[in-house]
Formats: structure tokens, sequence, C-alpha cells
């Protein structure tokens, strides 16, 4: 029961991280879509380090290169996603209120991926890789 409620809550805090997007995105005052590019980086942040899982067996004490250069790739995943709506500010391409808002999105959505690795990571009965 407790794994369904921390699923639950995730769900949400996607969906409310996906409405800041949308709202920075959809507002009359806003209305440009540009933003919708950081959709790609939110696709792209788990895909290195779900592979090092598959790659690396957990029964090493040590931390080994392929885990940290997943982690690493994923550092850089998530800065440009923080990167990119400033650089559109900046480009006068959307206005700073919208991207403030896409970064209250970004911080959400990715706080909610976090959550997602950490809740449903380890290797127990309950367990993401069993979907």
């Amino acid at each position: 029961m407790a794994g369904i409620k921390a699923l639950i809550s995730l769900s949400f805090g996607g969906a409310i991280g996906l409405m800041f997007l949308m709202l920075g995105c959809a507002l009359p005052i806003y209305n440009q879509y540009w933003p919708l590019f950081v959709l790609f980086f939110y696709i792209l942040s788990p895909i290195p380090y779900c592979i090092a899982r598959r790659l690396v067996d957990d029964t090493d004490a040590m931390s080994n290169a392929c885990k940290e250069l997943a982690i690493f790739l994923t550092t850089g995943i998530v800065v440009s996603a923080f990167g990119l709506p400033i650089v559109f500010a900046r480009a006068s391409l959307i206005e700073w209120g919208a991207c403030a808002l896409v970064l209250t999105g970004n911080t959400v959505i990715f706080a909610t991926i976090l959550g997602f690795f950490l809740v449903f990571g380890s290797n127990d009965d309950f367990s993401w890789q069993q979907w």
C-alpha cells in the first residue's frame, strides 16, 4: 500500500510540474511555446542512469566509472534544462515571467524524477524494474 501512495504522490508532482510548464507557455500574456523544448530534457534525464544500472551489478562496494559517467551526463542534462529557458529569456524569445514558471516546473519535475528513483530504485519486492 505504501508503494501505491508513493506512486500517486509522484504522479501528482509530475502533473503540478507540467502545469507550471504549460502555464509558462499558454498564458495569454506569454503565448510562446518555445519552453516546450525542455520536455526533451525530461525524457533524456533518466536514460543514462537506467543504462548504467543495467550494465553494472550492485555487488561492488566501490564506485565505478560507468555509474559516475551516467551521473555526470544526467547532471549535464538537468543543467541544460535549467539553462535553456534562461537563454530563451535573454534572447527575448520568451518573457521573464514565463522563464520563472518554466524553472519552477523544472524544479518540480526533476524532484519528481529523483523521488521516483529513490522510492522505486531499490531491488526489493516493489520495484520499477518489474514493469
